[in-house]
């Protein structure tokens, strides 16, 4: 049976192994739907339990459930080291209608559609899966793919439901639970992710470039390289604890990142020696925090993130409105 416990924040959450009681399952057995899918289960910390079918691998895991606005996109957010650790909640609601496209490589070795060499959230929630997709570029369907990096997801589930509880309540943890093999919810902010999805090694790009950027990869997105080769910059790309004060550069580049940015402290340390100088830098998502602890302040963590690429903002200087990408 079920049993209850209650967390920091004071929510009523979830313990047990058999989380399937009352849901119709005996010994090992796991319904299935018209399509052959079993069903699963997404436990959230608050103690819920919302019912679904599952795609992609056919494992339990737990993480740190977000959601995303994208109407579009799931290939680039999926692969966002942003997301490592999270369980990702999409609004809109039909996905993979147009599957996975291949694994090309741009002219300065970097992949034509995805932000990293693999997935990097720890699961995906979707309203209705699309089990035949239709698109020229597609090599594979999204659930091949979420299987070939061992990536459950769940679908059937009410996504947008998930998304007001997480505005109203805060995030919170979750579990997907499959063939009912419970897992311990994770806490995601205990972990350093930045030393999980940096780079190991030091990389070059455009060596010929007209000025040099070095780009300090706390968890950098594909398209942030590709955009500054393409502006004629030769970039080179450092892991997030590598001591590049003694390198010779233009500009200093910080870069998106998941978890807590304290957990950084090396790379604060030598951005507090880098500020002394008077080279530019420039931080993006984590890496603004990084710039803003640095400097000596203080940073914490959001109720909740809209993340999304529609988001509307005014470009105060000229009143023009945009529709942008926030993470």
């Amino acid at each position: 049976m079920l049993t209850s416990t209650t967390n920091r924040a004071g929510r009523k959450i979830l313990a047990g192994r058999s989380l399937a009681t009352g849901l119709g399952r005996t010994g090992s057995h796991v319904p299935v739907n018209l399509q052959g899918d079993p069903q699963g289960l997404l436990v959230m910390e608050d103690g819920s339990v919302h019912t679904g079918y599952v795609f992609g691998a056919n494992r339990s895991i737990a993480g740190e459930v977000v959601f995303t606005t994208n109407m579009v996109g799931y290939p680039e957010s999926m692969t966002d080291p942003s997301f490592a650790g999270q369980i990702l909640n999409l609004t809109y609601p039909m996905i993979g209608n147009y599957g996975i496209p291949g694994k090309e490589l741009d002219e300065h070795g970097l992949y034509k559609h995805f932000e990293s060499s693999r997935i990097q959230a720890e699961a995906l929630l979707i309203s209705d899966y699309s089990h035949k997709h239709s698109h020229w570029n597609a090599a594979q369907s999204l659930s091949e793919w979420m299987q070939e990096y061992d990536v459950p997801g769940l679908y059937g589930i009410d996504t947008r439901e998930i998304t007001k509880k997480i505005r109203s309540q805060g995030s919170m943890l979750g579990k997907i639970v499959v063939d009912n093999n419970d897992v311990d919810f994770r806490n995601i902010n205990e972990e350093n992710l930045v030393a999980r999805v940096s780079t190991k090694e030091i990389k070059e790009y455009n060596p010929n470039g007209n000025l040099h950027i070095v780009a300090v990869d706390c968890g950098m997105k594909a398209n942030i390289v590709r955009c500054l080769v393409e502006r004629g910059a030769k970039v080179t790309v450092v892991p997030y604890d590598h001591d590049f004060r003694n390198m010779k550069y233009d500009g200093l580049f910080l870069s998106n990142g998941p978890g807590d940015p304290t957990m950084c402290q090396s790379t604060i340390t030598h951005i507090k020696d880098a500020l002394k100088g008077n080279k530019p830098i420039f931080g993006i998502c984590l890496g603004n925090q990084l710039l803003s602890l640095a400097a000596g302040f203080q940073t914490y963590k959001l109720g909740y993130g809209n993340r999304g690429q529609n988001q509307p903002v005014v470009d105060m200087l000229t009143q023009k409105a945009y529709v942008v990408f926030e993470r």
